[in-house]
């Protein structure tokens, strides 16, 4: 068994654990080793344009907001612009601040017609620690993978 399957097939796993209608959960690590051995994949980054400018982006990520800033509504062409930005059997990997908005990602794409839908735990900046800040308690930032400050 390759690297990739062991990967994926441990999502898969956590998803059924977690009872998940879609088809993995992942952290910030394992989707940095799938994108590097699955060529078609792609991460969807689903924060707030304010997010992505002010917090960071990860290069070669598809941006397309969940919710928008401020007042946090639900973007309403969230499918569509996904339909037109990868291809209906390409895994898709959501990521979002913490994992959970991309978890409703995941579940809405899935729901669409996606068929390979992942959810990135952890998110890109983790979960708060004892002092209520990010970036010190898993996610994308604090792994060490790539990303830039625009």
């Amino acid at each position: 068994m390759g690297r990739l399957t062991e990967i994926l097939r441990l999502a898969q796993q956590r998803a059924r654990d977690l009872t998940l209608t879609y088809e993995g959960a992942l952290t910030p690590l394992e989707t940095w080793e799938v994108l590097q051995h699955a060529p078609g994949a792609r991460l969807i980054d689903i924060r707030s344009r304010a997010e992505l400018d002010w917090v960071g982006r990860i290069p070669n990520s598809v941006e397309i907001e969940w919710q928008t800033y401020p007042g946090k509504q639900l973007n309403p062409h969230f499918l569509t612009e996904l339909k037109h930005a990868v291809d209906r059997e390409a895994l898709l990997l959501f990521i979002c601040r913490s994992g959970s908005r991309s978890n409703a990602a995941a579940k809405a794409a899935t729901d669409a017609g996606f068929v390979d839908c992942y959810n990135v735990l952890e998110g890109f900046e983790g979960d708060k620690d004892a002092n209520n800040r990010r970036n010190s308690i898993g996610g994308w930032r604090k792994a060490g993978l790539p990303w830039s400050q625009s």
